[in-house]
Parts: C-alpha cells; structure tokens; sequence
C-alpha cells in the first residue's frame, strides 16, 4: 500500500513533522516529542504504516511502554484505528514483561525453574523490616521503609558499582550497602525476586547466553519504545541488546519531561543515542496542540536554561489567549484558603498541582472540614509516620501522659535534657519505685547535678504549658522553646514538615486535638472514594505526567520546595555536573507541571523567593550554566511584582552604623554593610575600603550554621546555601550581631 492510499484509507490527520516520524521505519531512529505534540498517535500510527505499507508482519514489532495501563491504552488504540485482528497480533509489553518472557523462556530451555516473582509488596517489606533493626538498630517508619525500598530500586536500575552505592550511602546517612546486600542474599535463599531482580537477571542471561540473545533478536526485530525518558539505565541495556541485531529501533520520548530520577530514569540515553546507534537519526515534533500559545511560549523559553538535552523549541498550535498568572500571597496558609475558595465554585476542571503529598495536606484538612468535593491522584501517608511527624506526636502524647517509659526514651535525648542514656534509664527506675512522673523522679534523684535538674524541671513546665496552648502554638514550643529545633541542627535533619503541622495545629484547640486531627486525615487519605467526575483534582506533578487540565493551579512555587534547593555553586562560573544535573531535574519538574494546563496556568507564590515563577514569568537575571554569565530578561511584568528596577536592577540604600561607621563594624577590621558589601579598615590609617560585594556564588561563614554560599541578595535579606538548608538571613542584623564573615 503506498503513503496516498495509506492517508485516504486511514484519515489520521498529521502535520509534517508527524509525517516524517511515521514513515521513518529504517534504522535507529530517537523521535523527540514536546508536552502535547500527540506522540502515542505517531506511534501507533507508525505501527499501522509499518504493517499496511511496509509488510511487516505484526508479531515481528515489540512494542514497550512504560506501565501496564499504557500497553492497554496502546492496544486500545491501534484497534480503534486499524481493527482489533491486528491489535491482537501484535506485542505490547512493558519492560517487565519481556524480562518474564526471557526468564521463562531461558528456564525452560535448561529444565530449571526460575526463582519465584514477589508481587506481594508486604513480603518484602516484611524482610526489610528485619534487616533495617540488625542494621540500624531501630524500628524503621513507613518512611524509613519507602527510602530504603526505593533506594534499593534505585541501586539495581543504575547499576550501581558497590563504591557508587558507598557514595550514596554518604549521603543517605544509612548502612545502605550493607542493608542492600543483607536484602540481596536474603531473596536468593528464599528463592525469591522481585520486579527489579527480574531486570537484572534477564540482562545477565542475556549477555551471558549468546543463543538466548540470538533468539528473542530474531523474534523481535522491530522494536518500539514509549516513554524513552523515564526508561532506567538497565532497561536501555536491555533494549540496547535486544536491539543490536537489526539497529531497527524507534524511540520516542523527551529528555526536557524526564522527572522519575530517584526511580533511576536515565535520559543520559537518550543524549547519548547517536553515539551508541552510529545510523542513528533524531527527529523532532515541536507542535503543541494542548495548551494556549502563552504557556507554550513561556515553558519553551523556561527550559531553554537547561544544558543537558537536545536542541529543539516548542510551538504553539492554538492562539495566545489567557495571561499566565502569579498568585502572590503572604503564606502557605493563604494559598490553602484562597484555593478553598476556588474548590467551593469550582465548575470546570481544575487542578491543583504540587512537587510532593504533603504539600497538599493542609488543603485536604479544609476541604473535609467544609465538606467540599475533590479527588486526589495517588494519595500516600508516608508524613505521617514521618520521623519528624513522629517525634512531635510523641512529645505532646508524653506531656499527657507522663510516666509513659517507652515515649520518654524516645524523646529525652531530643530534648533540652542533656540526659546519658544512663542517666535516662536511672530515672525511669525511681519513676517506678516512687510511683512519680519520670521528670518528678528527675528532681528526687541523688545522681543529677543541679544543671540537669534545672533543665527537668523546666521542661516539665514547657510540657505542662503545652497541652493548654493551641496545636500551632504547641509545635512552635516544642521546636523554638524544648530544644527540638537544635536537635533537627545537630543531625542535619529536613524540618519542611513542621510547617505542615503547624498549619494544620492552628486550627486545632490543643496539642491533644493536632494528633487526633493528623490520625483522622491519615485514615481519610487511605480510604478517601470520589467521583471521577469531580472538577477538582489534588495530584503530585509525578502524578500527573501525561495527562492535561482546563486550569492548573500550582501550588507553593517558592525555593526550598519547587525548586526544592538550588546546588551551592549554580550561580558560580565552575557548579559540578552533579549540580547542575539535579537542578535541571528540579527544572524539567516545574516543566511538566507548566505544561498539563490547557487554558490557564496560575502560580501560587508566598513572601519566600520563587526562582522559577520569576523565571518562567521573564522577571529576573539568570544565571546561563552555560557560561556561568548573568542575563537580564526582565518583562513588562517586572514593575508590578518584583518592586521598581532600573536598567534590570535593584536600587540598595546603604544605612550607616553609630558614630558614621558602615553597620556591622567588627573588630577584625572586616565589615558586612547593609549595602551588601564587605569593608575593611586600614589598622595604621583608619582608612575603610570596601573589598568585595556580597553577591551571589560567594562563600561566608556564619558563626551558628558555619560556611555556606550566598545565592541571592535581595534588597534587604540575602539567601545562603548552608550544608543542611537554604536559610533566608536579614543583612542588617547579621551584620551589627556579627554573625557574618567573609
């Protein structure tokens, strides 16, 4: 059948690019789709051209695509177009499934039989569980659990070398390779794999067996990939083998949508693909057809800062229609009443789109409390049984019940006690023999200086106090007053969720009632039914990938969430590849948010800088990775949002200290102005010079969170990457307190 008769029997209407990818069937072939440009039509349509027009036999053409739900929808599909005798004969497979198929097909070859597939998660997490206690030496949470599971996906997808797994384990601040390993040899003696040992084992067979290769080659030698870029660094092994023999390989995917790196997605494939398939040929379907030529406009310029991809620009398909807006409220509490409003005449649909579930919960607790109807996409409870979550629980369950061993232990060293684990257990000991609550048994006992006494006795004020104050109130005690702030410090532990805690404690009466609330909340998202026709939808970015929305509202665009942190040296001329890779990540995140609206696109923002919504707006300099250089591209929106600039920058009113000397004189003879910059005076003249502007890239030492690199400056505040977190520093204070040297 030739192209004309093809078109006319099969009215698929196609623009040219479309065209091209369709009939490009020999060779290896990447096919590069932007958000929107109707890449499973080509596929599927592609499917049909190679079958009509080019007489390849169906059962010759693997197709894979990235989960079970898409090789239905796929073959769905191609039947709506061609008919289901010829859906029928053709494969659709995850990459799961070819690996099943290799296995089977390999233990039936040598009369063995496989190890046996876990599909029961609970079994896994039950050997987990075990190794996690004999390794750490503590009970893991659900949290602790899901890292670990994760962790572990993530080792065996990329690959990793035991002194790579060693690398991440620093960073995980976890036995990680011992407990991957204990996991390892603990699934091998119960016969036992699970979904990523499948991988792993058919890869070897594979490489190993030359006839097992050989085989499926033959079967195959048509191969499809869907989804490309979030396809892990093992599948591409096992695609790149499978596909060795014929090179006829097409794969479609975009490495700007790539957002699944802790699952170990691998869009360095993708980039790589001309280098590994010398025939290779790259093409491009820039078109959008999803969303009004604003947005389209404005994502495509947003990730264009991106130096790992490929070169490509996308376009609109319909007309510039609604403005994309910033939604500029003081707090994240704002943005949860405003978007109540939103939900309550909510008539069309509506999306609420945010990087991870917590974000949401706070606007979950409102929605129930005013019963108003919303549907969530892949609810978790993971915060709850968050470590974090967890210790303000049990502190507050301590101070209601306060002869309670277990919740003592639990907390006393997290807590301004400065207690031994000896001392901790000597107390418990009088608190039985005396029959007193264990902080009264703190005062009584012989063994306690005056200096630990003190501090029982006032945490036992603090703890009394705490039940009588409202949840919010509580948890700022807690945090600020008890000493469990400085333990988070200590340990270099995220504390992101206390504000979420804090949100919803405010509106709970007492500490007593916050913990009931979080218990209720955590049974309502795991059982929470709604109407799939219900407008208004609550879903994570991740989410939310592949499918599109009248209207997107996303939520907290701040630095610190989305971004969730800008790498110390981005603004430097030398970041790291690590760096920048990570933030590119963070980048192709709010990318493939931006890029589900159709209509409108809203931006919620608080009183915490927000990199990304000023970028995406063209409000602010950036900063080019690829040459380190900063670039003004400021719009006509500058004035209104970011305050009065001239020629693209902020005017800074330097404010002097006492007796005319430049605020935050110090005696080492070095200065940190409210201007923003560093003076030095001449011992033997007087003279004061100024030496350096504090701008972003430098480094300053901070006399409580130590060194740390300057990566904004902003009128009267500074932002600085410490080791633990982004910290938001007033330059004023600072400065007169000393607490800042360069």
């Amino acid at each position: 059948m030739s192209w004309e008769a093809f078109e006319r029997q099969f009215p698929v209407q196609l623009n040219e690019q479309q065209k091209q990818a369709v009939k490009s069937v020999d060779g290896p072939i990447l096919l590069l789709a932007v958000p929107g440009s109707g890449k499973t039509t080509v596929l599927v349509t592609r499917l049909g051209y190679m079958i009509f027009c080019k007489g390849i036999a169906p059962e010759k053409i693997l197709t894979v695509t990235y989960t079970v739900a898409a090789t239905k929808d796929m073959s769905r599909r191609f039947a709506s177009y061609f008919g289901e005798e010829l859906a029928e004969r053709l494969e659709f497979r995850t990459i799961n499934g070819i690996c099943a198929k290799i296995i089977q097909y390999y233990s039936r070859s040598v009369g063995k039989s496989a190890f046996e597939l876990v599909q029961d998660e609970k079994i896994i997490l039950h050997f987990l569980i075990e190794i996690y206690q004999e390794t750490e030496h503590s009970y893991p949470t659900e949290s602790d659990l899901k890292n670990v599971r994760t962790l572990i996906t993530y080792i065996k997808n990329m690959m990793l070398t035991e002194e790579e797994i060693r690398h991440l384990e620093e960073k995980e601040e976890l036995k990680l390779l011992e407990i991957y390993q204990a996991y390892c040899v603990k699934m091998r003696k119960e016969g036992l794999m699970d979904y990523d040992d499948q991988m792993v084992y058919a890869y070897n067979m594979l490489r190993k067996f030359p006839d097992l290769l050989a085989y499926f080659q033959r079967l195959y030698p048509y191969i499809c990939v869907d989804e490309a870029q979030d396809t892990s660094r093992i599948q591409h092994a096992i695609i790149k083998l499978l596909a060795s023999g014929t090179e006829q390989l097409f794969m479609v995917g975009d490495e700007d949508q790539s957002i699944y790196g802790f699952r170990a997605a691998y869009p360095k494939a993708l980039l790589s693909f001309e280098k590994d398939h010398p025939r290779a040929k790259v093409l491009l379907m820039e078109e959008n057809f999803r969303s009004n030529a604003k947005i389209v406009e404005a994502a495509d310029r947003f990730i264009q800062e991106n130096q790992f991809r490929h070169e490509k620009h996308m376009r609109a398909s319909k007309k510039a229609e609604r403005e994309i807006r910033e939604i500029a409220l003081k707090s994240r509490r704002a943005q949860y009443q405003y978007l109540l409003k939103v939900a309550k005449r909510c008539e069309i649909q509506t999306a609420v789109l945010y990087r991870d579930h917590e974000c949401a919960i706070p606007l979950i607790d409102l929605l129930e409390r005013q019963e108003i109807p919303y549907r969530m996409r892949n609810a978790e409870v993971t915060f709850f049984t968050n470590r974090v979550v967890l210790d303000i629980v049990h502190i507050i369950q301590f101070a209601a019940n306060p002869s309670d061993e277990e919740l003592f232990l639990q907390i006393y060293y997290k807590l301004r006690l400065y207690l031994s684990r000896k001392e901790a257990l000597e107390i418990i000991e009088i608190s039985r023999e005396r029959d007193l609550p264990i902080l009264d048994a703190a005062l009584v006992s012989s063994k306690l200086d005056e200096y630990k006494k003190s501090n029982a006795k006032a945490m036992r004020t603090h703890l009394k106090h705490l039940l009588q104050e409202p949840g919010d109130k509580a948890v700022n005690r807690i945090t600020n007053y008890m000493g469990y702030q400085d333990y988070l410090q200590r340990n270099e532990i995220n504390d992101s969720k206390l504000e979420v805690v804090k949100i919803i404690g405010k509106l709970e009466p007492t500490a007593e009632d916050l913990i009931r609330r979080l218990d209720e909340l955590k049974e309502i998202i795991q059982t929470k039914k709604t109407s799939e026709d219900c407008p208004f939808i609550l879903s994570t970015i991740h989410a939310s990938k592949g499918l599109e929305y009248e209207i997107v509202y996303m939520l907290d665009v701040v630095d610190g969430i989305l971004p969730a942190q800008i790498p110390r040296s981005l603004h430097s001329s030398k970041p790291s590849r690590e760096e920048i890779e990570t933030y590119e990540e963070e980048r192709r995140l709010f990318y493939v948010g931006a890029t589900r609206a159709k209509q409108d696109l809203r931006l919620m923002t608080t009183n915490r800088k927000s990199s990304f919504c000023e970028e995406l707006l063209g409000k602010r300099e950036k900063t080019n990775t690829r040459s380190g250089k900063k670039e003004s591209v400021y719009s006509s929106l500058s004035n209104s949002a970011t305050g009065n600039r001239k020629n693209g920058n902020r005017s800074n009113n330097s404010r002097a200290g006492r007796n005319g000397e430049p605020a935050g004189y110090k005696k080492d003879g070095t200065y940190l102005t409210y201007a923003s910059h560093a003076v030095k005076k001449d011992s033997a003249t007087g003279t004061q010079h100024k030496i350096e502007k504090i701008h972003p890239g430098i480094t300053v030492v901070h006399r409580k969170f130590g060194t740390g690199t300057v990566i904004a400056v902003d009128g009267k505040n500074v932002q600085i990457q410490f080791k633990d977190k982004i910290r938001k520093l007033n330059l004023a204070v600072a400065a007169s307190g000393g607490w800042l040297q360069l």
